[in-house]
């Protein structure tokens, strides 16, 4: 079986900027949430998506926050956005999906921790991680986990990475940390660019191993005099910011494997539909369960 692990905040962001607005009958804005049912509802018509989870922030705020006060918050999101978090939830849910609604932690931390969980059980041909997010690349392993942009159908492997970025997946959270994040308030380290730290990184792999020598590195003598002195004077941020940037694995999720089987929607989901104005969505669902 494979295991599919939904970045569901990132699909609600998506369903709200992508389409257009929606009002339901009752004047709230709801068109992100009715495009995330539908993005989850043509998800489980795949019939090798047997096994499904989806993380969502419920806020946005997290234990990152304490540790860097420059770190993204939930400050300029479109009100109207920020009111579907909820509403979200409970309409992947009552589709039947399991969620994880996430407080302390962030929704790729959920998905990080199930995908360590579940990656090496005996009935996992697959972890498949949907999202396109930078940050959860760092996961993937082989071709046994992997990220897939839905959107754009690309799979990244483990050599896909390595493409892209430059490095390998253990290295992605060095990487972001020097080169900065924006998405997340992290602002890397002055002069270091996807370049920079891709050749150092593909050689010694975490920041800490990068030699004070720059008679060692690779680049030009120039160049690398000035990324050696930025790395010196903002060592600490920079291991900071890679902490901000490691996903962590010990999220206290119920869920065993068994759990993720998507048997069906709820019927609570035909009245939800109703009030959101979505009402073919229902006419789509074959499978239906008692609620429990």
């Amino acid at each position: 079986m494979n295991i599919h692990l939904v970045d569901g905040t990132y699909e609600l962001f998506r369903g709200f900027y992508g389409p257009p607005p929606k009002k339901s009958p009752d004047g709230r804005e709801v068109g992100a949430t009715i495009g995330l049912l539908r993005s989850m509802l043509a998800l489980i018509s795949d019939s090798e998506v047997t096994h499904i989870a989806c993380a969502f922030d419920h806020v946005i705020e997290s234990f990152r926050n304490e540790l860097y006060p420059g770190y993204k918050t939930g400050a300029g999101i479109d009100p109207d956005l920020l009111a579907q978090f909820s509403l979200a939830e409970e309409a992947v849910s009552a589709l039947g999906i399991v969620i994880w609604p996430m407080v302390e932690f962030e929704a790729d931390d959920a998905i990080a921790t199930a995908a360590v969980r579940f990656k090496d059980q005996p009935d996992v041909d697959q972890v498949v991680i949907c999202s396109p997010d930078k940050d959860l690349t760092q996961l993937v392993s082989g071709d046994h986990v992997v990220c897939w942009d839905r959107r754009r159908d690309i799979t990244y492997n483990e050599t896909a990475v390595v493409e892209k970025y430059g490095v390998p997946p253990a290295s992605i959270p060095d990487w972001l940390a020097l080169v900065g994040d924006s998405a997340d308030g992290i602002p890397g380290i002055p002069t270091w660019g996807a370049k920079s730290a891709a050749e150092l990184l593909s050689k010694y792999q975490h920041i800490e191993a990068i030699p004070d020598d720059i008679t060692e590195w690779s680049i030009s003598a120039g160049r690398a005099r000035r990324l050696a002195e930025n790395l010196a004077a903002h060592r600490e941020q920079a291991l900071l910011y890679r902490q901000l940037t490691t996903l962590r694995t010990d999220v206290p999720l119920a869920e065993n494997v068994e759990d993720l089987e998507w048997r069906g929607a709820y019927e609570g989901l035909r009245k939800l539909c109703l009030e959101l104005g979505a009402s073919d969505i229902p006419e789509r669902i074959t499978r239906w369960i008692s609620e429990p």
